[in-house]
């Protein structure tokens, strides 16, 4: 079975395909954005990998949401409802945590079948 790693770095790899499924490494946005353009910008980050991998959103199976603070929940929803391709929502669960710097607000985690 062949693994193929996308971006990858001595700590990590941005995204990770095995047997037709790509599994993202967290993305995060623009450091010192707010939450709305700190979310744009990992969404396209995502489009841009799912790309690469031979995919798209349509296909994501699950995202995980990190917000440094919960008070952005719907800050944040507002920019992913929008993106959410209609009748494609993955399995999602939304939480609560500090994240690598005080300067980034929003980090998404995704698995997409290829």
């Amino acid at each position: 079975m062949t693994i193929t790693r996308l971006h990858s770095g001595p700590r990590m790899s941005q995204a990770v395909i095995h047997n037709d499924i790509v599994y993202l490494a967290g993305q995060v946005g623009n450091p010192g954005e707010g939450v709305t353009a700190q979310t744009r910008s990992v969404l396209a980050s995502i489009d841009a990998l799912l790309a690469e991998a031979g995919t798209d959103k349509t296909r994501i199976l699950t995202a995980t949401i990190w917000l440094a603070d919960m008070a952005d929940f719907a800050e944040m929803n507002s920019v992913w409802d929008g993106w959410v391709a209609a009748g494609h929502a993955p399995a999602r669960a939304t939480g609560e945590a500090r994240l690598a710097t005080p300067d980034y607000k929003v980090e998404i985690i995704v698995t997409a079948a290829i």
